[in-house]
C-alpha cells in the first residue's frame, strides 16, 4: 500500500527535523514528570488550605476570651419602685457577701395574682430564687412547684416553712429544693439548687422583711 506523502514524521521546530524515537520518549517522560510535580504541588496547597480552615475553626470555637461577668441586678431598687402599687411588703431580702441577683421582675398574671421574682447566684455558685405571690391561691402555688408534694416542715426565724426536697429525683431542674410559707397576703416560694445552709440564710433574710406583715 502506497504511503501518503502528506503524513510523514512531524518536524519539530526547535530541531528543524523530525524527532527520533528516543527524543519522543524523553519528551513524553519530561511532560509526565512535570504533570506529576504540578499535581503534587496542587494537592499540597489544597491540603494546606484545608488544614488552615480547620485550625481557624478550632480557634474560633475553643480559644475565645471569657465573657465578663454580668452586672448584678439591683433588685432592692426595683422593689422600692413597685412597692407603692401594693399594701403588702414587697420582699427584697438583705443578703451577705457572695450573693448576687441576676434577675428581678414583677408579673401580673391573667388570674389577678401578682408575682414578684428575684433570682440569685449564691456564694457557692448555685442557684436560688424567691417568688412572692400577692393574694395567691393553692392553684398558683401548685403551678410554682409543678404539683410537687411537701416532704416535711422546718421552722426558720420563727416562720414554719413547707419543705419540698427533690434532690434525689431524676432531673429535678431548678426545683431540686423548695421552701414555701404564707405570711399575710403573701405566699413565698424559695427554690433552686443551693445547699440547705444557703436556703436557711435566704429564708432568714426574707423573714426579716416580713416582720411588719401580719402572720
Amino acid at each position: 500500500m502506497a504511503r501518503n506523502p502528506g503524513r510523514g514524521p512531524r518536524i519539530v521546530a526547535e530541531l528543524g527535523r523530525p524527532e527520533t524515537p528516543e527524543e519522543t520518549a524523553a519528551r513524553k517522560a519530561a511532560t509526565s514528570k512535570n504533570h506529576r510535580e504540578n499535581q503534587t504541588t496542587l494537592n499540597l496547597l489544597v491540603a494546606l488550605g484545608i488544614s488552615l480552615i480547620v485550625v481557624l475553626i478550632i480557634v474560633a470555637v475553643v480559644v475565645r476570651p471569657d465573657a465578663p461577668p454580668a452586672e448584678p441586678v439591683d433588685y432592692q431598687t426595683t422593689a422600692s419602685q413597685i412597692q407603692p402599687q401594693f399594701d403588702e411588703t414587697i420582699v427584697s431580702p438583705e443578703l451577705g457577701d457572695g450573693w448576687r441577683a441576676n434577675a428581678a421582675q414583677l408579673e401580673n398574671g391573667a388570674d389577678g395574682i401578682s408575682s414578684w421574682y428575684v433570682g440569685f447566684i449564691t456564694p457557692s455558685d448555685n442557684f436560688a430564687a424567691m417568688t412572692q405571690g400577692i393574694d395567691a391561691n393553692p392553684t398558683w402555688l401548685a403551678a410554682q412547684l409543678r404539683n410537687g408534694f411537701a416532704t416535711g416542715t422546718v421552722t426558720i426565724a420563727g416562720i414554719t416553712w413547707d419543705v419540698y426536697d427533690r434532690r434525689t429525683a431524676e432531673d429535678p431542674g431548678n426545683l431540686a429544693y423548695a421552701l414555701t410559707t404564707t405570711v399575710g397576703e403573701s405566699t413565698i416560694v424559695l427554690f433552686g439548687t443551693a445547699p440547705n445552709e444557703e436556703f436557711t440564710e435566704l429564708a432568714e433574710a426574707v423573714a426579716q422583711e416580713l416582720e411588719g406583715s401580719s402572720r
